[in-house]
């Protein structure tokens, strides 16, 4: 029976450290010798881009739904359909084996997330969001917050004591799933 993965999302609005959290967690959690694969939502409209003119990307254009390209234990993965949902993209994500899947976006769906707030005008996150763990946040003022929910820590993004906590977080689900 294989193992089922800890998922934690990475939430907040564009531009509030999404992926530079994501990357130092994919760094530390590398270095402790899990394996990680990554979701990303492309929020910024339309199709991510994909390299055009090469073979794969001819595949799709012509109709493949998808295209498989691997070389030196790369494998690149393109697909096409009309929509891909949050667990279709996990499940997909599950057959690669990793111990760990960091989902960055898709605020609204149920997973454990840490959530980075920016400033003061984010925090109707805090409430509208569900299975927050810990709040990073980029303003002081947004520390009073805090106080509001005594049962999720906050880090201020500039303390290294979070992306610590987050480590830790996350061995502690692993170690309780295997």
């Amino acid at each position: 029976m294989v193992k089922e993965p800890v998922i934690i999302q990475v939430s907040g609005y564009q531009n509030s450290g999404k992926t530079t959290l994501a990357i130092r967690l994919i760094s530390e959690l590398k270095k402790a010798g899990a394996s990680v694969v990554t979701i990303k939502h492309h929020g910024h409209g339309g199709k991510p881009e994909v390299p055009s003119g090469k073979d794969a990307s001819r595949h799709i254009e012509s109709g493949a739904s998808a295209s498989l390209v691997e070389g030196e234990g790369r494998l690149l993965i393109q697909a096409e359909k009309k929509a891909w949902s949050l667990e279709e993209q996990i499940s997909v994500a599950s057959q690669l084996y990793p111990d760990i899947i960091i989902i960055e976006g898709h605020k609204q769906a149920p997973y454990p997330k840490v959530l980075l707030l920016r400033d003061a005008d984010d925090r109707h996150l805090l409430k509208q969001l569900t299975n927050i763990q810990a709040v990073f946040y980029w303003n002081e003022e947004v520390k009073i917050l805090e106080d509001g929910d005594p049962q999720v820590p906050f880090f201020s993004i500039y303390d290294s004591k979070g992306p610590e906590w987050l480590i830790d977080y996350l061995k502690s689900r692993l170690k309780s799933k295997s």
